[in-house]
């Protein structure tokens, strides 16, 4: 069965390509490397490069691939920049989806597993998360992906879709050593080039009301979400009932200082961060569960903290 990875050239969709690989199940890519990489994508994966904008692209892929279900990865995905960049955001996470959507509907496609985010949730006044917790997203980057996932449910509703959302928080690790993080806005990435750089790391915030004082997250490895962006394409594949959203949470989450002297003990540069001012608008705690996903899509931590830090320093380091 072959499954079109949109954004398979990014850190998360290269991952996913390698999942479905690995479960025996063919992947095509399509990227227009607005943040992914050619490297990401292993020899011998079909590569279409370009725009899920593009019409009339994804539905040549479609019919030349005879592409069965769709995991829809590609996306604007840095909130912060959404502030600032509204329109773009909605362009490439609203209006692609929507032209996702067409493409699909147009070619007979009638399965998507689509790579929503916690962000959805905006703040959320609860000690853990679930599916039901009220949604208000505080960016547009929260906002479109809250109405893809109103799409896919329309979609669903008016010419028999299947689909399921998948949300989640912060994405870290590396499966392999020839896929890494390279956003220049995630914690990580930021962490590691400060340190190679000769920088001291930063914390925003050492007063909150948590056992250390910083930012509690949920923080969950690549390679674990990749296999149940596979497990959800397999149950639709086989028509097995799906729930319309999954939570990919931890359950009890690690802090900002917990990964900080993670990293100095594996990195072994040791070193004290800097703490700065808090950000506006950050909560003390947000975690979600993740039992839902457990039950239907093969979802658990598989990594401790120190391999998510260690998988991801090696990586970084072969780059």
């Amino acid at each position: 069965m072959t499954w079109l990875v949109t954004g398979g050239a990014g850190y998360i969709g290269g991952h996913v390509v390698r999942a479905l690989s690995d479960a025996d199940l063919t992947p095509v890519v399509i990227d227009d490397f607005s943040s992914g990489h050619r490297d990401f994508v292993p020899e011998g994966v079909a590569f279409v490069r370009g725009s899920i904008l593009d019409g009339q692209l994804l539905t040549r892929t479609f019919e030349e691939h005879e592409v069965e279900g769709v995991i829809h990865v590609a996306g604007f995905k840095y909130a912060g920049v959404s502030v600032q960049q509204p329109l773009h955001t909605y362009a490439q996470n609203v209006t692609g989806t929507a032209t996702l959507l067409a493409a699909m509907a147009d070619a007979g496609v009638d399965k998507v597993v689509f790579s929503s985010s916690a962000a959805v949730y905006g703040t959320p006044d609860v000690d853990l998360v679930t599916e039901a917790t009220p949604k208000s997203p505080e960016s547009p980057y929260g906002e479109s992906k809250l109405i893809g996932e109103w799409l896919l449910a329309d979609q669903g509703r008016a010419v028999g879709l299947h689909h399921t959302a998948l949300r989640y928080f912060n994405v870290v690790g590396s499966g392999t050593p020839d896929v890494f993080d390279t956003s220049p806005h995630n914690l990580f990435p930021l962490v590691f080039d400060a340190l190679l750089d000769g920088r001291t790391p930063r914390i925003n915030g050492d007063d909150y009301p948590t056992p250390d004082g910083t930012c509690v997250r949920d923080y969950i490895h690549v390679a674990d979400l990749a296999v149940s962006h596979v497990a959800a394409a397999r149950r639709l594949a086989a028509g097995e009932p799906v729930e319309p959203v999954y939570n990919l949470g931890s359950g009890d989450g690690v802090s900002v200082g917990e990964i900080m002297r993670t990293v100095a003990d594996v990195t072994g540069i040791d070193f004290t961060p800097e703490i700065a001012p808090r950000r506006p608008g950050d909560p003390a705690r947000i975690v979600a569960s993740g039992e839902l996903a457990a039950r239907d899509l093969d979802w658990r931590m598989r990594h401790t903290l120190r391999e998510m830090v260690s998988s991801a320093w090696e990586a970084r380091r072969a780059a």
